[in-house]
């Protein structure tokens, strides 16, 4: 097993191509989803007069007798190169096991990757590597600010596997500098991705600077609007691996179609060791300050970053997820506050009950004089899986309101509409929901994450 440090220091020098001049060729540039790896490699020795262009290697010094080092130069041969398709063995992968792909992975690059595990439910990914039988490598990003229960079970699996961890630690200046200018929690203030730059991405390139490919936990399910396409394996979108440059790093993600219900009783049926912050009702796993447990009926990245956009829940780690175009190109909302579908996803929170409110609807609330009676409306987007999963508990809500006086609304909130939803609305993250009292000028927003039936019912019995 490698030590902490060979996985951020082993890093081979960049190797350039030269003419007769001295003068480097620019690379060519390799296609997004399709890597050449050599199967078999010769060096060749010998004298470097009247050279044709070569590949220099200034990190080999030849032994032969008779030639100085400064006469040779090392020429690479490549015999017999397979050219890998990801994308086509993507597809091959699409309907096999988390056991078989692990599998896949370990076989085809040995010691040059190793599994990202960042003490949560991604456990799962060591006993699927363990169970094949072949030698791996486990690396974690200590960022400082991970919870006691974290590390002690970092220490849990390496005794249970025998194996050793790599851990990875951030620049300690640039963790001083930092905290010195904005404080201790300035991720509260102005977003998280400043702190994770300093504490996990950075590292993590490091890390991925000495392997050719990486495992990660990432499953379809756990992150709205980030998450729901990932493939099986990928030339790395984000990151560059040991052989530098595009296409030099590939991910894996065995895990990418299994839910996480099954992960868990995968974990049960096994008898994995688990984090015991899991059986305190935290699912999503990351630093303390920016995790907290989740209530029922509540997805489980919503314990991750709370105060933020349900679209901005990536630390950086899997930046390539997020899509380039914004909410309006993503969503396909047409400017009025009427859904249509995005990549074939329906609209939510349809029923008789729920009045679909446009924009003009939704200003004409906001005037007094025009609420006849009290209304209770959700701002939504139907891409949110936080959203789509209080729907059953906000339809169940309308049916019961529906005698009551009390009107139930919703409003789509994404693409063109979320300036206006954010200043007139207080939209902070979706979904949102506000009750416009009769009598009162301003609505009120909901304060509480608790979005079942009986909670929701609470809040409006108070302000009716």
């Amino acid at each position: 097993m490698a030590s902490a440090a060979s996985i951020s220091h082993h890093v081979m020098p960049p190797r350039e191509l030269f003419m007769g001049s001295g003068r480097p060729v620019e690379r060519p540039s390799v296609a997004a989803s399709t890597v050449s790896f050599p199967s078999r490699r010769r060096l060749v020795a010998r004298p470097a007069h009247n050279v044709e262009p070569i590949r220099r290697i200034d990190s080999v010094v030849p032994a032969a007798t008779g030639v100085s080092a400064s006469d040779m130069v090392i020429e690479e041969k490549r015999e017999g190169e397979e050219v890998v398709d990801f994308e086509k063995l993507a597809a091959e992968l699409e309907d096999a096991s988390p056991l078989e792909i692990m599998d896949k992975a370990l076989e085809k690059f040995g010691d040059d990757i190793a599994i990202a595990f960042s003490g949560a439910e991604d456990v799962a990914l060591i006993e699927y590597a363990h169970l094949t039988g072949r030698p791996f490598r486990v690396f974690s990003l200590d960022t400082g600010r991970l919870n006691p229960e974290t590390y002690r079970f970092f220490d849990e699996v390496e005794k249970h596997y025998d194996v050793h961890i790599e851990y990875m630690f951030p620049d300690a200046v640039e963790v001083q500098t930092l905290v010195r200018s904005k404080g201790l929690f300035s991720f509260y203030e102005d977003g998280h991705q400043e702190c994770c730059r300093v504490r996990k991405v950075r590292p993590l390139r490091r890390a991925l600077k000495g392997l050719k490919a990486w495992i990660t936990g990432q499953r379809k399910d756990q992150s709205p609007g980030t998450r729901a396409h990932i493939p099986i394996v990928q030339v790395d979108p984000s990151f560059e691996g040991l052989d530098g440059g595009p296409g030099s790093l590939i991910k894996w993600n065995p895990v990418a179609n299994v839910e996480g219900k099954d992960i868990w009783n995968f974990l049960r049926t096994m008898n994995v060791p688990v984090n015991s912050l899991h059986s305190q009702g935290y699912v999503s796993i990351g630093c303390e300050p920016c995790t907290r447990p989740v209530l029922p009926g509540q997805h489980e990245r919503e314990g991750r970053w709370w105060w933020e956009d349900a679209k901005a829940k990536e630390c950086g780690l899997h930046k390539g997820n997020i899509k380039e175009g914004g909410d309006s190109q993503r969503v396909g909302v047409n400017g009025n506050g009427v859904a249509g579908t995005v990549n074939g996803t329906p609209d939510i929170l349809d029923t008789q009950h729920i009045i679909n409110l446009g924009r003009p609807g939704i200003e004409n609330l906001l005037k007094l004089e025009n609420r006849q009676e009290p209304w209770l409306v959700v701002l939504y987007a139907p891409w949110c899986q936080f959203c789509q999963a209080m729907e059953a508990s906000y339809v169940e809500l309308a049916e019961k309101l529906s005698a009551s006086g009390i009107k139930v609304g919703k409003f789509r909130a994404d693409g063109d509409q979320k300036p206006f939803a954010q200043q007139e609305l207080q939209l902070g993250s979706f979904p949102t929901i506000l009750f416009f009292p009769k009598h009162a000028s301003r609505p009120i927003k909901y304060p509480s994450e608790k979005r079942d039936v009986d909670s929701l019912l609470a809040f409006i019995d108070a302000l009716r």
